[in-house]
């Protein structure tokens, strides 16, 4: 783990949506961070602005790709980067999904929104690793398809009959839509996977967490068995600032990713 910005080169850009960005990028020289696990997370740095917390959306050899949503100052000018830039990053920080312990098991993933960009390696090295898992699940939802980040590759997942069940979601559809429209748990009614066997990866927003647990742990998925990203002002990193302290839990060092069965009672007040 790297407590001083590692220089990296933007390599690649991709517009997800809107006000939405992935950034592909790559060691700027001989010094690189350690190797991520899907659900970590770096501190990205845009020189001359300031560093936000970013999940990893994409792990390869070398590079990595961050999925970034303009929000703030910070992340405008993260999106606004084009190939050629460069950015520091720290890293990798948090804890990650743990893929592993659902070997055996059905595994369902569900995503709200941008709540997808985390929990995309996730999916991918649950595909890696197919006969590790019995069915693989993944549940999308967001407020409309233009909102939706990775489009077409969800698109291509729900069409295929492969060994991943997807589907998808919206609020409010709009000409061309091609997937279902509701809350994101109703796609539970028409999910592969046994409860009793199953563990659960969520990221969204709160509500969006919270209305899924709910209906998991109704359905027999087990409050330890139920993995959950939470979002809080990251700043040091370190454990050591204190912004994004949730109860007696750091987030940016116990978490972002915890279990259900430890993450219900710091949510019981909304958007603590």
């Amino acid at each position: 783990m790297n407590d001083l910005p590692v220089p990296h080169l933007v390599t690649g850009t991709r517009r997800e949506t809107a006000d939405t960005v992935s950034l592909t990028l790559t060691p700027a020289g001989d010094e690189a961070l350690e190797p991520f696990a899907p659900g970590q997370f770096a501190m990205v740095y845009a020189f001359g602005v300031g560093e936000i917390p970013v999940s990893v959306s994409r792990i390869g050899r070398r590079e990595v790709i961050h999925t970034i949503r303009s929000v703030g100052a910070v992340s405008a000018a993260l999106c606004a980067l084009r190939p050629g830039a460069q950015v520091g990053l720290r890293g990798p920080f948090g804890t990650g999904w743990e893929l592993e312990r659902a070997k055996g098991q059905d595994v369902v993933v569900v995503a709200g929104g941008i709540g997808l960009a985390p929990l995309r390696p996730l999916v991918l090295a649950a595909l890696d690793a197919r006969r590790a898992h019995g069915w693989l699940n993944l549940l999308v939802g967001s407020r409309t398809r233009e909102d939706l980040p990775y489009a077409d590759q969800v698109r291509a997942w729900a069409d295929s009959y492969g060994p991943l069940h997807c589907r998808a979601t919206v609020d409010r559809p709009s000409p061309g839509w091609w997937g279902h429209v509701g809350l994101v748990t109703t796609l539970l009614n028409g999910a592969r996977f046994v409860p009793e066997n199953s563990t659960a990866y969520v990221c969204g927003p709160e509500v969006m967490i919270r209305a899924t647990a709910r209906d998991l742990l109704h359905r027999g998925v087990r409050a330890d068995r139920i993995r959950v990203s939470l979002e809080r002002n990251m700043r040091c990193a370190t454990g050591h600032c204190g912004h994004c302290q949730l109860g007696g839990v750091l987030l940016c060092r116990d978490g972002p990713v915890i279990g259900w069965d430890q993450a219900a009672s710091l949510l019981t007040v909304r958007e603590l």
